[in-house]
């Protein structure tokens, strides 16, 4: 076993996501997910070689707790694993102009993420917390800060700037950051491999699907344009954000319709999307099983997620001129053959012809090609978020 291994860790506000990496291979030696944090059900459930198991926390358990549980039963448990780590990596949703590429953390890291807390209110308070959690677990080890926004800073100012006075980007920092950096790095990375072609010359239209979305424009490697704004709020529709908006609506819900502001945000964030259209879930497979029984406000939100969708990916031909392939990645993107066929065959202008039986086929970690050999190119690569996160803290660690 390489001695290059990684803890990853991916704090969400009630939750955190962990997994031990080989960063010279990606090979995932252990994966688990700890949830329902502050809550009576505090929870976590893990995966080693193959193995399942889970258990109860403590009640009310939060990120400290967590994590002392993951080294101390999981971890310490594997003899002589802990030994091989060489650094403790973490996702950061939001770094702001601070931070525009990953980094070893120190006092004045932390500072600097949690300075970028308005950005990503739900995210950021998190990602320190299980940077303190994880510093206290492990005080030997290098920790090291892996952005969502770093991918993004290549964008060039007509992308990432508002039509609001200059001097609020300049004074404020209020501009187009974009998310899903890892995972769109990391697709498109491979999308090259499998296209044959140096990532230097490969133009590639990535849409990370999950519970959160955005597509992502990559020129040559690089960061053109995203869908995500200054917040994870912009963009598509996503499980419970409403996406792009006419910003009227906020003002007409608080000076006409009486909503307080925080009122309004707590529905943009967290009552819209999905569930808001649907009114039944957030998840697209609940969506989806409504669709099957004929609901129709399912049906509604699921043909506006599709709509919404190929409008951005149709969109970002303008940046790249040249579109090598189209990439379908996360947990909507990977699973979800209809999905897929609905928004290449919205974007038939561009010539795509789905492939229905590779299409079906391509599901539950599969990669590969959807599309026939007369239409341009659209694939599914599964996302690999913690492989790159590794990869970032093993190369500093080594730097």
């Amino acid at each position: 076993m390489s001695n290059k291994l990684v803890l990853v860790l991916n704090c969400g506000s009630s939750s955190l996501k962990f997994a031990v990496i080989n960063a010279n291979n990606g090979d995932e030696i252990i994966s688990g997910l700890a949830e329902c944090f502050n809550l009576p059900d505090a929870r976590m459930k893990w995966k080693i070689a193959g193995k399942k198991d889970a258990t109860h926390l403590p009640a009310n358990s939060a990120h400290e707790a967590a994590i002392s549980y993951i080294v101390e039963e999981i971890i310490k448990k594997e003899e002589g694993l802990a030994e091989q780590f060489v650094a403790v990596g973490h996702r950061v949703v939001h770094g702001g102009e601070k931070f525009t590429e990953s980094v070893i953390i120190t006092p004045e890291v932390c500072k600097g993420i949690k300075e970028c807390a308005s950005l990503a209110p739900l995210h950021n308070p998190a990602a320190v917390m299980g940077i303190k959690a994880a510093q206290h677990a492990f005080p030997e080890l290098p920790q090291v800060a892996v952005f969502d926004t770093a991918f993004h800073q290549s964008m060039p100012a007509t992308s990432f700037l508002y039509a609001l006075p200059y001097h609020l980007y300049k004074q404020k920092g209020i501009r187009r950051y974009g998310m899903h950096g890892t995972s769109h790095l990391f697709v498109g990375r491979e999308a090259a491999k499998a296209l044959n072609k140096p990532v230097s010359e490969t133009n590639i239209i990535s849409a990370h699907l999950g519970n959160g979305g955005s597509v992502c424009a990559i020129k040559n490697g690089k960061s053109v344009d995203t869908s995500m704004g200054m917040t994870p709020l912009a963009g598509l529709v996503m499980g419970t954000r409403c996406g792009d908006i006419d910003p009227s609506i906020i003002e007409h819900l608080v000076a006409r319709e009486g909503y307080s502001p925080a009122g309004v945000m707590d529905i943009l964030q967290k009552q819209s999307g999905l569930l808001g259209i649907s009114g039944i879930s957030s998840d697209f497979r609940d969506i989806q099983n409504a669709c099957e029984a004929g609901h129709e406000q399912a049906i509604l939100a699921r043909d506006i997620f599709c709509y919404r969708l190929a409008k951005y990916i149709a969109g970002y031909a303008v940046p790249l001129g040249r579109i090598d392939a189209l990439v379908f990645t996360g947990g909507i993107g990977e699973n979800s053959a209809l999905v897929r066929d609905k928004v290449l065959n919205l974007l038939t202008v561009f010539g795509y012809k789905v492939d229905s039986e590779k299409n079906e086929a391509t599901i539950l970690g599969k990669q590969g090609t959807i599309t026939m050999e007369n239409s341009p190119i659209a694939m599914v690569i599964p996302t690999n978020e913690e492989w790159v996160i590794a990869e970032d803290s093993a190369a500093l660690v080594s730097a």
